[in-house]
């Protein structure tokens, strides 16, 4: 039996527009917004309610579900405390390889390529017109920003985040829950838990574990 393309969307933020508009392009029924925040109940976006707290989608077990929240660690919480069917959503102005691997959770946005034989973890936000190219691994809760690019064989662990225009050149790999800002080059390995800027990238901060 094929499953019913309905989700629940979970996260009311501007980043939730986006996960919104690209469900809705790829051909989702869009059934509610859960956000913990009082204030956004009975608001819309896009035409769809923002029904409640976080809580309620433990009651809509028919529904796959999104976590529509940009912030690397607080995915990873919800994700370990919700027990949901949690579904990949692709715009269909992605281009997506079919040798592609993506976890479940994980959202491609408009204008994303992502090249043959690259594997990505779950719940992962690959963004508007960001690039993946061949035999790339991303782990799960990593994060690229919009155009950012990756070239061959380049490793992301997990819960690493990638600011807006950012390369990485062939084989080389940011570590864990590491933060790259914008426009970085990075040209050699980066540890886990740090802040590396510039070009080339270097290390700046030691960022505290999630």
């Amino acid at each position: 039996m094929t499953p019913r393309k309905e989700v629940v969307v979970i996260g009311a933020g501007g980043h939730a527009k986006v996960v919104i508009s690209t469900l809705q392009a790829a051909g989702w029924q869009v059934n509610a917004v859960l956000d913990d925040r009082p204030q956004k109940w009975g608001s819309e976006i896009f035409g769809v309610p923002v029904r409640g707290p976080i809580s309620a989608a433990l009651e809509m077990p028919e529904s796959g579900a999104v976590i529509a929240i940009g912030d690397n660690a607080s995915r990873r919480r919800l994700a370990q405390e919700l027990r949901l069917r949690w579904i990949t959503a692709v715009h269909p102005a992605a281009v997506v390889h079919a040798s592609v691997r993506l976890g479940a959770g994980t959202v491609v946005f408009a204008g994303a390529v992502i090249q043959p034989d690259a594997s990505v973890g779950a719940h992962v936000i690959i963004n508007t017109a960001a690039t993946v190219d061949h035999d790339c691994v991303l782990g799960d809760f990593a994060q690229l920003a919009p155009g950012a690019h990756l070239a061959g064989e380049v490793r992301i662990e997990e819960g690493a985040f990638l600011g807006v225009g950012t390369s990485v050149i062939p084989g080389k790999c940011v570590g864990a829950w590491t933060t790259v800002g914008a426009g970085a080059a990075v040209v050699t390995d980066i540890p886990g838990g740090v802040v590396a800027m510039g070009v080339p990238a270097r290390v700046s901060i030691l960022k505290k574990k999630p």
